[in-house]
């Protein structure tokens, strides 16, 4: 299996910019389609981006269109999310993800392993 913990949440004023980290141990990185979700207080966990294995054709939630950029480095063994822009509905534990199957996916129920989350919170 993989272990996986996030970092780089933080406070920040409505237009800003963080970028969050995702650094995997255990077994090959590569292996591992990646996804980023998030989780505001009193709703549901929701798909924000995933990444393929070899760090190509990203997809994401409309929401970040334009303003979130996943990436990966493999030599690394880290996944990365870049936010700009952030609005104060981008607030939410941040949690990275891996699946262990060949296909992106959307659905949280397709990730095998989790991290524990990092909290991100955007003010007006």
């Amino acid at each position: 299996q993989v272990q996986l913990v996030e970092s780089g949440g933080g406070l920040v004023q409505a237009g800003g910019s963080l970028r969050l980290s995702c650094a995997a141990s255990g077994r090959t990185f590569s292996n591992y389609v990646m996804g980023w979700f998030r989780q505001a207080p009193g709703k549901e966990r929701e798909f924000v981006a995933t990444i393929n294995r070899f760090g190509i054709s990203p997809l994401y939630v409309d929401s970040v269109k334009g303003r979130f950029t996943i990436s990966r480095d493999n030599a690394k063994n880290t996944l990365y999310l870049q936010m700009n822009g952030l609005k104060p509905e981008d607030t939410a534990v941040y949690y990275c993800a891996a699946d262990t199957s060949m296909v992106r996916s959307m659905r949280s129920a397709d990730y095998e392993y989790w991290g524990q989350g990092t909290q991100v919170t955007v003010s007006s």
